[in-house]
């Protein structure tokens, strides 16, 4: 789902319900002017609406999703080209997981999005993506059939953990790491129960996880054990098993 992608021009920019091409495209978006400090009192009249429109996210999203049944949310760099390995990744994921019998829950956007998206859709699943206002075109991906699009980053987030049974992070940048450390935290402070996360690609996270371990533990910034709230591996198809099995395990389905 990362969003630290590349624009695809042509595609839209969504706002909310809304479809904008060419001069209709704002120089900001919804989150970008939530956010913003405010010097006037114009916040007192803007925000009353906002939560609105907040509030209708939210509903919108429960309503589309409440029915969708066991799911898996895929995350990984929107740059990633159709040719490359991560993208094949990507593609035996979304597809290991509709033969599992799970929906895939993605940003909805390109590369490895795109990629676990094409491989549930093929394999004649539900291909889910969720959409983000961002500051380029990106659009939905051809391969997704349920999609939502969201204003506002915190109530998207909300849904990729709401309905999901657990996290596959597949090789990313910033926005794939947002959401991967998201998920940790929720783990760690008990926020959600039995959650399985597992990283694809030893090459890629074994940086960051000798980081954790040494720098990051050795401090006691966490604890030692922390390191342990996710698995890494190589094989698409070992880290669907290491999902499927946790969550069923956790829903005493085994």
């Amino acid at each position: 789902m990362s969003d630290e992608g590349v624009p695809q021009h042509g595609s839209g920019y969504r706002k909310g319900p809304v479809l904008l091409r060419g001069q209709h495209i704002p120089d900001s978006t919804s989150d970008e002017r939530l956010l913003r400090g405010a010097d006037k009192a114009d916040w007192l009249h803007d925000d009353p609406w906002r939560v609105l429109r907040i509030q209708s996210e939210f509903v919108e999203g429960f309503g589309a999703l409440a029915e969708l049944g066991p799911a898996v949310s895929v995350f990984g760099s929107a740059r990633t080209p159709t040719d490359h390995r991560d993208y094949i990744a990507g593609e035996r994921v979304g597809k290991a997981l509709v033969e599992a019998g799970y929906a895939v829950i993605t940003g909805g956007g390109p590369g490895v999005m795109e990629a676990a998206n094409k491989g549930a859709a093929l394999a004649g699943g539900t291909s889910v993506g969720l959409g983000i206002e961002l500051p380029f075109e990106q659009g939905m991906n051809n391969y997704v059939n349920l999609g939502v699009h969201f204003r506002y980053f915190f109530a998207r987030k909300t849904m990729f953990v709401k309905y999901a049974s657990g996290f596959i992070v597949l090789p990313g940048g910033f926005g794939t790491l947002d959401e991967l450390f998201e998920a940790l935290t929720l783990v760690q402070t008990s926020k959600v129960g039995a959650f399985p996360i597992v990283l694809v690609d030893r090459a890629y996270w074994t940086g960051l996880v000798e980081w954790l371990g040494q720098s990051v533990a050795e401090r006691g910034m966490i604890h030692p054990k922390d390191v342990e709230l996710f698995r890494i591996v190589d094989d698409p198809d070992e880290a669907v098993e290491f999902v499927v099995s946790a969550s069923e395990s956790a829903s005493g389905l085994e």
